[in-house]
């Protein structure tokens, strides 16, 4: 009987070591750059290829696209293992209404260098960086900010906020815990990402300096001081509708919901691009003071698709 239990201690610290490891392997591919060589140019587009500086880190690459003089600029951050191509088409929606916009690889994402995806901690000053090269582009101008998942998590755990002024995040995690949890019950099953989620989410002060537990936009949503639009999928499993839900009640107003009950965690725009203009445009038009006949229309503050 000794040698039994003895056996089956030996195979269940195997079992475990196994798993840490595994799990170490995990997350080191989890966080690990996603570079990509983007060569040409959108034709349909005048597009500037710029450097934005970022004060203690790598400068980000991106493009600026100049829109009808003396109107408003927005910044255009993409979301994980993507990069600026992937708002492309928000770009061209929102010069189509005579808005400049700026579109950056996050660092880590793209041509921007980066050693790891930090899940917002280090993209934020990527952020803070591009807000302020865009205020000495185009000084006086108001400023908003499109924010994309990992983008928009940026956006709220930025040191620095405030300074634009409207927000829209779409489909932005909660917290780090909840998403890295999300991802594994997608795929395995609820009971092994209760088993799982913590051999991952334990690793970011090792691997990026960072608790897991700092990684909250749903702590730091009210630091924002803007009027904010969030957008949300109905079916998105990586970003459940609850959590939008819940950054959506902690925010302060002025703010707006917008769920589209169909959508799961896709491109807003690409699913819905009547819709997305009608609520995202319109948002940004209010918010900024911008002249209605340009806009697409008066959205509703709230509610679904």
């Amino acid at each position: 009987m000794r040698r039994v239990l003895l056996h089956a201690s030996w195979v269940i610290a195997l079992l475990m070591s196994a798993a840490v490891l595994a799990a170490w392997f995990v997350g080191g591919a989890l966080l690990a750059p996603h570079p990509a060589n983007i060569t040409g140019l959108p034709a349909d587009l005048a597009v500037e290829t710029v450097t934005v500086p970022v004060r203690g880190a790598p400068p980000l690459r991106g493009w600026w696209v100049e829109g009808t003089a003396g109107q408003p600029a927005v910044l255009l951050l993409h979301g994980i293992r993507a990069d600026r191509r992937a708002m492309l088409g928000r770009a061209r929606l929102l010069h189509r209404h005579g808005y400049s916009v700026l579109l950056v690889d996050l660092q880590a994402h793209g041509e921007s260098r980066g050693d790891a995806i930090t899940l917002g901690a280090r993209e934020s000053r990527g952020v803070v960086a591009a807000r302020d090269w865009m205020k000495q582009r185009v000084p006086g101008r108001r400023l908003a900010v499109i924010g994309v998942s990992l983008g928009g998590a940026s956006v709220v755990l930025a040191p620095r906020s405030g300074g634009f002024d409207a927000v829209v995040l779409e489909a932005v995690y909660s917290n780090a815990r909840q998403a890295v949890r999300n991802r594994i019950a997608m795929r395995l099953g609820d009971g092994m990402a209760e088993l799982l989620a913590p051999l991952l989410t334990m690793q970011t002060r090792w691997r990026i300096g960072v608790s897991v537990d700092d990684l909250s936009p749903l702590d730091r949503i009210r630091d924002l001081d803007a009027p904010l639009l969030i957008v949300a999928g109905g079916r998105d499993r990586h970003t459940l509708p609850a959590e939008s839900r819940a950054l959506f009640e902690r925010a302060r107003a002025p703010k707006e919901f917008w769920l589209l009950p169909d959508a799961a965690h896709v491109d807003f725009l690409a699913h819905s691009g009547a819709g997305y203009e009608q609520r995202v445009v319109g948002f940004l038009d209010r918010s900024l003071s911008v002249s209605p006949s340009r806009g697409a229309g008066q959205p509703v503050p709230s509610g679904r698709d």
